[in-house]
């Protein structure tokens, strides 16, 4: 009996050392194909470059669908567009801005997402600020000012310095003044807003009716020449976001009674209803091929700049890890599937679809993987609510490189209800950890902004990413156990002291910006 024992402890002994050694090797593997043979940059340069900013609805984000599958294709990877909804189609054409009188200047700005067009000779009126009044009846006495005018209907800023860089030059009084001045002008715009009546998504269409030519905002991201750039709330008129700088001349010439005028050309095509997809990507898994370690990121975004790091890198992490796993890892025990989702911008779209129309891939998820906050190195994991993610998750990254993994992590967490698709997924239940990056000024410099640009991109952190990714896939695919779904008991809501509950999956949005 000693010699049997011995002798199966050996053969374990040997087993588990081979599977080391294995293990070892296929680690330096995924990171020798990251760093010699990186494809994030020719990447980058198709999607961002090439096929540009990718809103939903538009022929650009098709295009992107498109490419993927032809450059997955290409890599010997099975993949196809799934349509999961329709929405309202939009084509992005040219958008002049010019300042005409009291002087001439071109102005930057650009027209708004879904705006409609103007003619091809564009739009030339006189620009005035938003009525003062001091209730809505007096508002509705006031409309008529707005006739044959374009409207300012944003604050104007007193500085365009972000506050660092006040905090940085500055005397301490000097930085309270403008903080204290700011919050007064905030408060009197605050207050002229609701006199009116409506909130500042209504009004637009109200002074479009009371027959006002165009309607300007400046939605400044508190940095440098950064303004972020969403959907415009006309049917008719143009709806333009014009920059801080620009924005805020237009607003003291007509402070001061010097009556500008402008010029804008907004040409846009709306394409009526065109079909929404997420592009699907799986490598088979050998062994168990209804178990899934899914990569995800969303594909669409705002269209103010190229959509660079929200979410062109997260989408350049994900496919640079495919196509790092297929190279060095052909056959996985698990099927390795990567999401590309679209219309996460307007509420987790996509993911939400893909998790509704697929329950047989959510019940066999192993792990999902998201990246979606920006080009930084992954410095954040959270165990997401599940009870006993520290003892998988910890595991795989166990096997990243310590110059890869500098990591913190929070187990078990809780669960994530929204900010990127992995929400999706963890409302149904499904073990889903989001990849949370280093800022790089993400939020006021990148994110939704019309400076999210391809030369944002930190490379070095970039390639780190992949490897983290497709080590983390790796490890998750050859792990001997499924990973466990059980959930933290929530805390009670100390506001009102409630029994907090685990998320609850939604269905998308399938029929985007279209009336029913």
């Amino acid at each position: 009996m000693r010699k049997t024992f011995y002798f199966l402890t050996l053969c374990a002994g040997l087993s588990t050392n081979l599977f080391a050694q294995d293990q070892k090797a296929t680690v330096e593997k995924i990171v020798t194909e990251a760093t010699e043979n990186s494809q994030l940059k020719v990447l980058a340069h198709e999607l961002l470059d090439v096929v540009g900013p990718r809103l939903v609805g538009t022929p650009e984000l098709k295009e992107a669908h498109d490419w993927a599958v032809q450059t997955y294709t290409d890599w010997g990877i099975s993949a196809e567009n799934q349509q999961w909804g329709v929405w309202k189609g939009w084509d992005r054409g040219i958008t002049h801005i010019d300042l005409v009188s009291p002087r001439s200047v071109s102005l930057e700005g650009m027209q708004l997402a879904w705006s409609p067009s103007t003619s091809s000779k564009g739009v030339e009126a006189e620009v005035i600020i938003l009525p003062e009044a001091k209730d809505s009846l007096s508002f509705q006495n006031m409309l008529k000012q707005v006739k044959g005018k374009f409207v300012l209907i944003s604050m104007q800023q007193p500085t365009g310095r972000p506050d660092d860089n006040w905090e940085e030059w500055a005397t301490p009084e000097s930085f309270e003044k403008m903080k204290k001045d700011r919050d007064v002008l905030k408060d009197a715009w605050d207050a002229r807003i609701q006199a009116t009546g409506y909130s500042s998504r209504e009004l637009p269409k109200i002074l479009e009716e009371a027959g006002a030519v165009g309607v300007i905002t400046s939605n400044w991201s508190r940095g440098f020449g950064v303004n972020k750039v969403f959907s415009a709330y006309t049917d008719d008129i143009p709806m333009v976001d014009i920059a801080l700088e620009d924005y805020g001349l237009l607003y003291r010439l007509a402070e001061y009674g010097d009556k500008p005028s402008i010029k804008v050309v907004a040409q846009s095509k709306n394409l009526g209803e065109v079909p929404t997809f997420n592009t699907i990507a799986q490598i088979k898994g050998s062994e168990k091929p209804d178990e899934y370690v899914i990569l995800s990121a969303h594909f669409d975004s705002w269209d103010g700049a190229q959509g660079a790091t929200d979410n062109g890198t997260g989408t350049l992490v994900m496919m640079e890890a495919m196509r790092i796993l297929k190279e060095v890892y052909p056959n996985p025990k698990r099927t390795i599937l990567v999401g590309h989702w679209s219309s996460e911008e307007q509420g987790l779209n996509g993911s939400r679809a893909f998790v509704k129309d697929h329950p047989e891939i959510v019940a066999g998820v192993q792990a999902v993987f998201n990246q979606d906050n920006g080009t930084g190195r992954v410095a954040n994991i959270s165990g997401n609510g599940f009870l006993n993610a520290y003892d998988y998750v910890s595991s795989w990254l166990n096997a990243v490189p310590d110059e890869v993994a500098n990591i913190e992590t929070h187990f078990p967490g809780a669960p994530g209800r929204g900010g990127s698709d992995y929400a999706s997924f963890v409302a149904a239940g499904a073990p889903a950890f989001n990849l949370s990056s280093l800022s790089w000024n993400y939020w006021n410099y990148t994110w939704h902004t019309n400076r999210d640009t391809y030369d944002k991109i930190v490379w070095d952190d970039l390639q780190n990413n992949a490897i983290l990714t497709a080590v983390l896939a790796y490890m998750a695919s050859e792990d001997d156990d499924k990973t466990s779904r059980e959930q933290i008991v929530l805390p009670v809501n100390k506001r009102t002291g409630a029994q907090m509950t685990w998320p609850e999956p939604r269905d998308a949005n399938r029929r985007g910006g279209l009336d029913d």
